[in-house]
């Protein structure tokens, strides 16, 4: 079913990639672009939300670059007002920043447990705080949040200020969902598993207390049902279905996109 998100304007924050090939926001934005959506690509890295937006338009879509941070309310309110003046409206919020570092209460400072709460939850709610308004007004509207299997359960290493946010985020897209129904906006959670980006070379890998690259990549077959690493398009298509009017009925959920590995008691 082309043309699944025809006519629509949807914003993707996290859309650049820490590294050369897909992550998970740049494969979103790229398959919203290719579904109709004009796309607003937001990174704090401009070259690389540039490097998203080229390649939309390689494949003859509309993007605009958006340059913002997030977790600064100021940046998110400038970006959601260049959006409204560009295009007049913001039918989709695909809410995909997101980042770890290792550690527990002993190891952590307080000022990186803080950081990690704002990063993975305090940013979607200042993004919802600014474009929410919006959807109202308009008497519809689409988020998607990005979690993690991490907010779910103890992996095997130590990332309480990440698993905390991420777990938190479950419960505020419930939230969001119940609060905003009756304005006509649906707002659910996509949590990757095991996933095989960029993000697993340049940052997860080189992490304290991290295994090396080829070491995360080979876990998959004997940890997950699948026996492999999920890519950047198997979360991009979870994030489509729920940003089509395929899912006009769902809200207040959770999709995981993990191969299984949630199921498996160990």
């Amino acid at each position: 079913m082309p043309g699944r998100l025809a006519g629509k304007v949807a914003l993707v924050t996290g859309a650049g990639s820490v590294g050369p090939g897909w992550g998970n926001g740049r494969a979103s934005a790229v398959l919203f672009a290719r579904e109709g959506a004009r796309v607003v690509v937001a990174d704090r890295d401009p070259a690389a939300a540039a490097e998203t937006a080229r390649l939309i338009a390689a494949d003859g879509g509309e993007a605009m670059v958006a340059e913002a941070d997030v977790t600064d309310l100021a940046s998110v309110t400038a970006m959601t007002e260049r959006t409204l003046t560009r295009f007049g409206r913001i039918d989709v919020l695909h809410n995909n920043v997101g980042g770890s570092i290792t550690g527990g209460p002993e190891e952590m400072s307080v000022a990186e447990f803080r950081s990690q709460i704002d990063l993975n939850l305090t940013s979607v709610f200042i993004t919802c705080k600014a474009i929410l308004p919006a959807m109202v007004a308009q008497g519809a509207g689409v988020v998607i949040n990005v979690g993690s299997i991490g907010g779910l359960r103890h992996l095997g290493h130590d990332h309480v200020g990440y698993s905390a946010g991420k777990s938190g985020l479950v419960q505020f897209t419930r939230q969001i969902a119940v609060r905003y129904a009756r304005h006509g906006i649906r707002c659910n959670t996509v949590i990757p598993g095991m996933i095989d980006t960029p993000l697993l070379e340049h940052r997860v890998s080189k992490q304290k207390g991290r295994a090396d690259l080829a070491t995360l990549r080979a876990e998959a077959a004997t940890r997950v049902p699948l026996g492999r690493r999920g890519d950047a398009w198997d979360v991009a298509y979870a994030v489509l279905y729920l940003a089509s009017d395929e899912a006009k009925y769902v809200t207040g959920t959770e999709i995981l996109v993990d191969g299984g590995l949630m199921a498996r008691s160990a």
